[in-house]
């Protein structure tokens, strides 16, 4: 029989425990390690992370700042209207919430998937739009209700407005709500915490360009708010600085005179004062309403604009390139002068045609003109003496001289997204076309230059750059849009200073000359009927541009169809003797310039130096013209 050791037993329970004791105190000491180090080497993180989950910012969005006309009549401004919310850690069930709400309140699905999207995005403790823009009786409707529903309110929230409707929509663009490209631009300009809890951004014209300046600066309230994220109290505040106002170089009745000149006629104008640079009036025909967009635009209204062969989207005084038809006679005539390609006594027999190589260049008058010197070429629109006058000044001479004027390049105008058009030159067709035959440049190809066709594809912007360049005798400017910005807050103005881009070197003499037959377009040429007993002198030129080729045969505007017929032109300025309005007008698929572009250009000059309001759109004149 064995017997236990107690002294064995004794030592063998000290030695275990002192092993716990010692595991206890390791794991204690551990602890207080952990301890030190989140209590005392962490502390000032930990404060600084605990204030920030007890405190946070809710953004308060400026309003935007308005657009005005340079007599201040307010183009773009801002609206309160009354807007259901709901305020998510408030908000039981938020489904049925929503469902109950649409009992009373007319609730879309588009309405419930542009909340769930700013759900995502934001605060639980925010209140967040679930329908915008409700009527009184929807309001009275959801007050008598509002017992049932703990988190949801109305509240006033600011909208944007343009008053005019369609008018000059393509010059203020419109605002729509902020989207993946909006948010890198806001990170690239480093705005990021400007535009914390900003729905919307502008998405074309003035309002995409000046979207910084019209933003303002966002306010903030600290909030404290407990473990469930449910505000407690409001700490302090930060109120938002409203945005700057714009003022517009445009007349707003310039502008409506012109919108009614064209009536239900497609095309474009721009008016510009010369010695600024500063637009008075820029229409793109059809437009549409920038309203639809401001709250995010309907499929149905997105579809009948985008499916609209008239396609009222696109700005054709700034996009749509078009061939100036003999709208750019003059600065051929100008270029011959400067280069000592003529003389303006020096003429031509015109005997109706003018023969290069196997091809026979037609002019519009069967017959011809006779004896054709600059100005009568330029009066009666001949055709014949710009086509031997290209050929003997030659494609690149061309090019550099038109350069100058700004065709082929964009003008620089305030207003995202011009087109730069096309100067055709031999460079130019190198780099247009990849295949060796087709870059090389042919004389044959610089004759039907000469009377602004072939290649030859411009801005209806840029016809008015160089319209008033040359009513400016060779000074340019940038066209612009902005007169200057206004401080909300402090009142200031900024203005945009006129900015002249060049002084084309030209000599008096030749300017007059071109002048002076253009004086005689609207007096005894192509322009004479619209401008018939005008009581100011002006100087303009018609043009026809051809959408395609008729092979040799006669032009009958009835046998074409509508969208093949020719584009109408028309420049001008006014008064010759200090010019302050120049102006250049398209008419798509209008005929004749003299028919459809003059009598537009007519009333808008009417207005400009008379005061004369139209009563309603120009008419079109259907006496075919000799020449164009």
């Amino acid at each position: 029989m064995e017997f236990k050791n107690p002294q064995e037993d004794l030592e063998r329970f000290r030695g275990r425990l002192g092993f716990a004791g010692g595991f206890v105190l390791v794991c204690f000491g551990l602890l207080f390690l952990r301890f030190v180090w989140l209590q005392v080497i962490q502390h000032e993180y930990y404060r600084t992370r605990a204030e920030e989950n007890r405190i946070s910012l809710v953004p308060i969005v400026p309003n935007r700042g308005l657009i005005l006309d340079r007599n201040g009549v307010v183009l773009a401004r801002n609206y309160s209207a009354y807007t259901l919310e709901i305020t998510p850690s408030k908000a039981i069930r938020m489904d049925e919430v929503i469902d109950a709400l649409a009992q009373i309140i007319d609730i879309l699905p588009k309405d419930r998937k542009r909340f769930k999207k700013l759900l995502d995005e934001s605060k639980n403790f925010e209140s967040l739009p679930i329908r915008t823009r409700l009527t009184d009786e929807e309001v009275a409707k959801f007050i008598a209700h509002r017992f049932r529903f703990p988190g949801v309110d109305i509240k006033a929230r600011l909208f944007r407005q343009y008053p005019g409707g369609d008018f000059g929509s393509h010059l203020l663009g419109y605002i729509g709500r902020v989207n993946d490209r909006d948010l890198d631009k806001i990170e690239e300009e480093e705005q990021d915490a400007n535009y914390r809890g900003t729905e919307h951004f502008g998405k074309t014209g003035l309002e995409q360009h000046y979207e910084f300046e019209l933003h303002g600066q966002t306010g903030f309230e600290q909030v404290e708010v407990d473990a469930g994220g449910h505000a407690v109290r409001t700490l302090a505040s930060t109120a938002p600085v409203a945005g700057n106002n714009l003022t517009l170089t445009v007349d707003a009745k310039l502008q409506a005179v012109a919108e009614k000149a064209f009536g239900d006629r497609k095309g474009a104008l721009v008016a510009i004062e010369p010695a600024t640079g500063g637009i008075l009036a820029l229409v793109s025909m059809p437009n549409y309403d920038p309203n639809l967009f401001v709250d995010g635009i309907d499929p149905g209204n997105w579809d009948l604009l985008n499916t609209s062969p008239d396609k009222p989207m696109v700005n054709r005084a700034l996009n749509g390139a078009y061939p100036p038809g003999s709208t750019f006679k003059p600065y051929m005539a100008l270029a011959a002068l400067t280069i000592g390609k003529r003389r303006p006594e020096q003429a031509i027999f015109d005997p109706g045609f003018y023969n290069f190589g196997n091809h026979t260049f037609r002019d519009d008058k069967k017959g011809g003109h006779g004896s054709v010197d600059m100005y009568k070429s330029i009066v009666q629109s001949c055709d014949t003496y710009y086509y031997m006058l290209a050929n003997d000044m030659g494609i690149d001479n061309i090019s550099n001289f038109m350069r100058q004027f700004g065709f082929g390049q964009r003008t620089g105008v305030d207003v995202e997204g011009e087109s730069e058009g096309v100067l055709p030159s031999q460079e130019w067709k190198k780099k247009r076309f990849r295949k060796p035959e087709q870059q090389k440049w042919y004389a044959g190809e610089t004759i039907s230059i000469g009377i602004g066709q072939g290649y030859n594809s411009y801005t209806p912007i840029q016809l008015a750059q160089a319209m008033a360049a040359l009513a400016n005798n060779g000074v340019m400017y940038r066209p612009h849009l902005v007169q200057y910005i206004t401080d909300t807050k402090s009142g200031e103005k900024t203005p945009i200073e006129p900015r002249p881009l060049r002084t084309i070197p030209l000599k008096t003499e030749h300017i007059e000359v071109i002048k002076r037959a253009m004086v005689g377009v609207n007096k005894e040429g192509t322009g004479a009927r619209a401008f018939a007993g005008a009581p100011y002198e002006s100087a303009g030129k018609t043009g026809t541009a051809q959408v395609y080729s008729l092979k040799g045969e006669k032009y009958s505007e009835g046998s074409i169809k509508k969208e093949l017929r020719d584009h109408a032109l028309f420049i001008a300025f006014a008064p010759v003797d200090k010019p302050t309005i120049a102006l250049a007008v398209l008419v798509e698929n209008g005929g004749f310039g003299a028919q459809a572009a003059a009598p537009i250009a007519r009333l808008v000059l009417d207005y400009h130096l008379l005061g004369k309001l139209p009563n309603q759109p120009a008419p079109t004149d259907d006496t075919e013209p000799e020449d164009d």
